[in-house]
């Protein structure tokens, strides 16, 4: 087997997981927000000579959130210059009278409009002249411009006047995005908006996987839709790179769960500041589009809710007196009142008060909590404890809301899948979290608190392309969706074997709607062809909405095609240490017992606190749990 490693930067911790001939090996340290790289490169120093090394990084979301990056403009189609001021004209405050957006990465002054037009079908209303081409050049160097964006009407359906404009720009050294390279789909101000923000990010990105690469040669960089790809590849389309990290966790949960026999799961990672939360029924279950800041971002994306409610999660009392827990977050740095530095009450502050976290167990494998800091952030609020029971409920409540939106509200039971609960502080909440939505059975994985990185190794070489197609699933429509999926798959495969990989499967899916609806589901194919393509949508929307009307004409907006590799063969569990499998103890909560004495299988009734490096599991009175032969600790209601 090859030593590998991956890496996943987080918002408290960067974990490291090796895997080789002598197993499984984890670490972490703490992560360095104001330069990620060093938190990597400092962790990497601990094991060198890696044949294969993965990487899930914060950097284009931190960027992207922070507003860090080169003076971004925006080319435009005459006419649309606030494009991204008006995006969808939905109200983000419902009743807010003065409802207020945060700005995009373009600045309104920053468009510059061309006159040009093509029609829906690509045919030029108003020609794009040479003289055009060369004011819109020298306006953007004339402004200062350090990126640039083009994003002109129906570019989708036909590239030549972006092409043009773009290559005017690059003869200039302007570095240039257009929206026929990043996204040649349907609608303005998505294909516009993820336009600018690949734009505005390849900088930063650059720089950060340039810098990596040189010290760790062959990297691979998880990207959201749950697969790899070169370093260069990623710096390219660093909008890809959003939800690299949660996407490794999926894939985690999925392969952990698999090693007991367990396909329905519902992942839950729950770390330093924020908690995600996904569901796979068999198959990880990806999406077209999210939102980030306000600023819409369409790419392939493994499906996730994210809520702000991690273990660095603030609480406060808001002017009219109720608790408030998140989204705000003491991070890594100054990080909980308990870490010895920060001095505002957080989640894992109230855990640690009510003898959930164990005070002799290093968090991380490396520090120890500050017990007394932690009573005394708490005691801010009011009474110590009833105020730790109290943020923890509340953050519990914030948790099972998304689990709610990931399964009740797309049709799914969640008394049907398991819970499978990871991250620094998700096996601390889960059973609570789990009870409160129905759940009946929770999962907590050998590695939890590293198993994002863990992920990453199980995920396949992987490239999607897609084409906006916008036609009726008539018998008319068959030979436009055969040349639209024959050209397609030469682009991913071209861009898949200049990597140097041998594919193991094409994956169709496609977004679609009834006609007349403003919305489309992304919805998995067997094979682009008009009759399965209909009959799966109509499967899809009664899945997700609870009606399918199969009389209706269905239209398929955008056609997707994604290569893979073989996904490479990782083993999950990892040898316990023996070495702690006489520890026991206990806390203000009850017994404390490590985690690798139950390597026997033997049973553990709550209330317990099951520690080891990488997280610590809380199991309530009236649950109890073993771990099977994966090794995997299994929890259910024991009444």
């Amino acid at each position: 087997m090859k030593r590998q490693l991956g890496i996943d930067i987080g918002g408290t911790f960067t974990d490291f997981v090796e895997v080789s001939e002598a197993g499984i090996r984890t670490w972490k340290r703490l992560s360095t927000p104001a330069a990620p790289q060093e938190s990597v490169l400092a962790g990497v120093k601990s094991a060198a000579g890696h044949e294969r090394v993965v990487h899930g990084s914060t950097i284009a979301t931190n960027a992207l959130l922070e507003r860090k990056g080169p003076r971004t403009f925006l080319v435009v189609t005459g006419g649309f210059k606030d494009l991204l001021e008006i995006r969808r004209q939905t109200r983000p405050e419902l009743y807010a009278l003065e409802p207020r957006r945060n700005p995009h990465v373009v600045r309104r002054g920053d468009v510059i409009p061309v006159q040009e037009r093509l029609d829906h079908e690509g045919h030029a209303v108003v020609e794009l002249t040479e003289d055009e081409v060369a004011r819109v050049a020298d306006a953007a160097v004339e402004a200062g411009a350090e990126a640039v964006a083009i994003c002109l009407l129906h570019s989708y359906v036909n590239a030549d006047h972006e092409q043009r404009i773009a290559a005017a720009l690059r003869e200039r050294g302007v570095p240039t995005c257009a929206s026929h390279e990043v996204l040649p789909e349907y609608r303005e101000y998505e294909r516009g908006s993820t336009t600018a923000v690949n734009a505005f990010l390849q900088q930063a990105v650059g720089e950060y996987l340039s810098g990596l690469e040189a010290e760790l040669p062959g990297l691979r960089i998880m990207h959201s839709g749950g697969g790899l790809s070169a370093a260069n590849e990623a710096a390219e389309r660093p909008v890809t790179m959003i939800l690299s990290g949660p996407a490794g966790g999926v894939l985690g949960a999925r392969a952990t769960a698999a090693q007991s026999g367990i396909d329905r799961v519902i992942a839950f990672d729950m770390g330093g500041t924020s908690t995600d939360v996904a569901l796979c029924d068999g198959d990880v279950s990806l999406r077209s589009s999210t939102e980030v800041d306000g600023m819409a971002i369409q790419a392939p994306l493994v499906d996730i809710e994210t809520v702000g409610a991690g273990g660095g999660s603030i609480a406060r009392i808001d002017p009219g007196g109720a608790l408030q827990v998140g989204p705000a977050s003491a991070g890594a740095d100054p990080g909980p009142a308990c870490y010895g530095l920060g001095e505002l009450p957080t989640v894992s502050d109230a855990n640690l008060v009510l003898g959930r976290l164990w005070p002799e167990q290093a968090l991380g494998g490396a520090l120890l909590p500050d017990t007394g800091r932690a009573r005394a952030a708490i005691e801010t609020l009011g009474d110590a404890e009833s105020m730790a029971a109290a943020i923890v409920q509340v953050a519990n409540t914030n948790m099972a809301r998304a689990i709610r939106r990931v399964s009740l509200e797309r049709g799914h039971d969640p008394a049907e899948f398991t819970l499978v609960a990871f991250g620094g502080a998700g096996p601390l909440h889960a059973c609570e979290v789990a009870a409160d939505v129905g759940i009946g059975r929770v999962l907590i994985p050998p590695t939890p608190g590293v198993l994002s990185a863990l992920g990453m190794l199980t995920a396949p070489e992987a490239v999607e392309r897609s084409q906006a197609v916008l036609v009726p699933l008539d018998p008319a429509a068959a030979d436009t969706l055969d040349a639209t999926a024959r050209t397609l798959e030469d682009q991913a495969r071209a861009a898949f074997r200049a990597e140097g990989f041998v594919e193991e499967r094409i994956a169709w899916s496609a977004d679609m709607r009834y006609q007349g609806q403003a919305h489309e589901l992304r919805v998995p194919l067997e094979e682009p062809a008009v009759p399965g393509a209909a009959a799966a949508f109509h499967a899809a929307h009664w899945q997700r909405y609870g009606f399918s009307a199969e009389e209706r004409t269905v239209e398929l907006v955008t056609l997707r095609a994604r290569i893979e590799a073989a996904a490479p063969g990782i083993p999950i569990a990892a040898e316990q240490d023996s070495a702690f499998e006489a520890l026991e103890g206990a806390s203000a909560a009850g017994r404390v017992i490590h985690r690798a004495a139950l390597a026997d299988g033997r049973t553990v009734t709550g209330p317990c606190v099951v520690v080891q490096d990488d997280a610590t599991t809380w199991i309530p009175d009236g649950w109890s749990g073993r771990q099977d032969a994966a090794q995997n600790l299994l929890l259910e209601p024991s009444t």
